[in-house]
């Protein structure tokens, strides 16, 4: 399955990650899984920075799909720039998207995905209308 990044949507954050030594695998390239945890990485600082952090009496976002789309390997060492973007924001949920590229070449996405955040209330479980100021922030 390969899902591509549309091409309208709106740039809401950016950040440089560091490529850990660590974060590399026997093949010695940077580890299928922290390209996930990249994107969490990002898009978890986007929403600490609008104040949209989780509070479990209340209310906030959850990921309920992620994917990834692999185009050219990172390697330590090495700094991944990071653009995070939003788009379609529906009835309770709306999409995340994030671009990597090596700052050194930033004009080169050597990965790209995505994950569709669902706004819920906590103590219910329930899905939730999404905010104005939500709707408004992510809307192209």
């Amino acid at each position: 399955m390969k899902i591509e990044i549309p091409e309208s949507k709106k740039l809401v954050y950016e950040m440089v990650v560091p490529i850990r030594w660590g974060d590399m695998d026997a093949m010695n390239h940077l580890n299928n899984a922290m390209y996930f945890r990249y994107l969490e990485t990002v898009r978890i600082e986007w929403m600490s920075s609008i104040g949209c952090g989780p509070d479990a009496a209340g209310e906030g976002p959850i990921v309920v799909n992620a994917f990834c789309n692999f185009y050219k390997q990172l390697q330590y060492p090495g700094d991944v720039l990071i653009k995070m973007y939003a788009s379609d924001p529906a009835r309770t949920t709306f999409e995340t998207w994030g671009t990597m590229a090596l700052t050194r070449e930033p004009g080169i996405v050597c990965a790209a995905g995505g994950a569709t955040a669902i706004w819920i209330d906590f103590p219910t479980q329930k899905a939730k209308t999404l905010p104005d100021w939500l709707r408004q922030l992510v809307s192209s």
